[in-house]
């Protein structure tokens, strides 16, 4: 039995079987030897007669009464006038009703507006895939046979940048319970390929809800005058106070951090630091090494954490004691979420939330091409969850 979809005509309203209509279509295509793409193709004259209709339906309301009901006073229509829109489908020739007065401000093509949205749409997704202004104005003249300039595309994206400026500037709450601190590297091509980490700072608000404070560029080699401008920014935008920060060893940011609210604790994340444990042993020793390691980091003090991680210490240091130096550097930054129960502990415990969030967003701009680069350590067999 095949699969049809219904709609029913506005104007007759009988039932339309959308297949056969999409089929007799086709076949009056092939008969007059039409073709389904192209500035005279099958497509394009849709879009005409589509944009046309709903045109003509806009006017119809504007005006309260049908295109051929006696007009008693007021205004009327007044003709037609051509218009030149560039579409998904390519350039495409309509007629926009005209009413005496010149009050109507159509919104489905409206005045002066010269691209529907959709094209504004593939504009910016190509250019977040890496392609320039001139290949993206190449693009458009292969595919659809259309011209459109380097400087109409800068302006399409140049919008985008204005709003993501408005967007980072935005003000914050308050106060955040738990902020996530974590970087994203992409490969970014503007001259030559490198790697460019993107750090993301995300805050847990007073309601459990997750608001994303900004993204900043880096260049590897960050310190304390970076983080504490990052710092500063955010409670400049009104984020007052910070109860608990959780990040990965990133040089500076912990003293930034507590320059910025003194009293807020840095939580070093587990995953990373088991994760960064994990590549000065061979994989061979993993699993054995994470079992080794849970009764540290599942501790219900911190005496008994330094307790356990004296006996792993004794198993491991020796044959591994840049493992025991990891440790040792991160222990004060490690051992604050000891003091919560298990339900925050879980919360606090890594930068996981900014890591999913991470997965679908390779951050880039106009005129450079980026890709997502695989992170170090993802192929570590460790639950999201080390408290699971």
């Amino acid at each position: 039995m095949r699969d049809t979809t219904e709609m029913i005509d506005p104007v007759t309203g009988e039932i339309i079987d959308e297949q056969q209509l999409a089929e007799q279509l086709l076949r009056q295509a092939k008969e007059q030897g039409v073709d389904l793409l192209g500035p005279d193709g099958l497509l394009n004259g849709l879009t005409k007669r589509v944009l046309e209709t709903a045109l003509d339906a806009e006017m119809t309301e504007h005006l309260g009464r049908d295109k051929h009901q006696p007009a008693e006073g007021g205004n009327i229509r007044n003709g037609t006038r051509s218009k030149r829109v560039l579409t998904e489908v390519g350039p495409v020739e309509i007629d926009v009703p005209r009413d005496r007065d010149g009050s109507f401000d159509p919104k489905i093509v409206r005045k002066r507006q010269r691209r529907l949205t959709g094209v504004d749409e593939i504009v910016l997704s190509l250019t977040a895939r890496g392609l320039t202004t001139g290949e993206v104005a190449a693009h458009f003249d292969d595919v659809y046979g259309a011209s459109v300039s380097k400087d109409t595309i800068s302006r399409i994206t140049d919008k985008v940048i204005e709003e993501m400026t408005d967007w980072q500037n935005r003000p914050l709450d308050r106060v955040y319970p738990v902020v996530f601190i974590d970087a994203l590297v992409v490969k970014v091509r503007d001259g030559q390929v490198r790697n460019k980490p993107f750090y993301i700072a995300v805050g847990v608000t007073v309601n459990g809800e997750r608001d994303i404070l900004g993204i900043w560029a880096g260049d590897g080699g960050e310190g304390a005058k970076f983080w504490l401008g990052v710092m500063t920014e955010i409670k400049n935008r009104g984020a007052e106070d910070v109860c608990i920060v959780v990040c990965d060893g990133l040089k500076g940011l912990p003293e930034s951090i507590n320059t910025a609210w003194p009293l807020a604790t840095v939580q070093t994340c587990i995953i990373h630091l088991i994760r960064n444990t994990f590549r000065f042993a061979s994989r061979h020793y993993w699993e054995e090494m994470g079992k080794d390691l849970r009764p540290v980091y599942t501790a219900p003090t911190e005496a008994a954490a330094a307790e356990r991680f004296r006996e792993f210490d004794a198993k491991w240091g020796q044959q591994y004691p840049a493992i025991t130096k990891l440790w040792q550097n991160a222990w004060a930054e490690f051992v604050p979420f000891l003091d919560w129960d298990v339900e925050i502990r879980r919360v606090i415990c890594s930068t996981n939330a900014i890591e999913s969030l991470n997965a679908p967003l390779p951050p880039c701009g106009p005129g450079t091409r980026a890709l997502p680069e695989r992170r170090r350590g993802a192929e570590v067999p460790l639950p999201r969850d080390p408290l699971a």
